[in-house]
């Protein structure tokens, strides 16, 4: 068994050395990222308020 978990992290470690998977994994974190600010209700009552500050400056 632990063979097998370290066969994995070995693997894994020779993906994430690779500059395009490291990309990849950038853009899913990103997309992942601006979905969990929608979905949480805190994050998005504070985009929000800013965003009315924002306007309410500009007037």
């Amino acid at each position: 068994m632990l063979d097998a978990v370290l066969q994995v992290f070995v693997t894994m470690n020779g993906f994430a050395t690779s500059p395009f998977v490291l990309l990849v994994l950038a853009f899913i974190g990103a997309y992942l990222g601006s979905r969990a600010v929608e979905v949480i209700p805190f994050t998005r009552r504070i985009i929000e308020r800013r965003e009315a500050q924002a306007a309410a400056e500009r007037e």
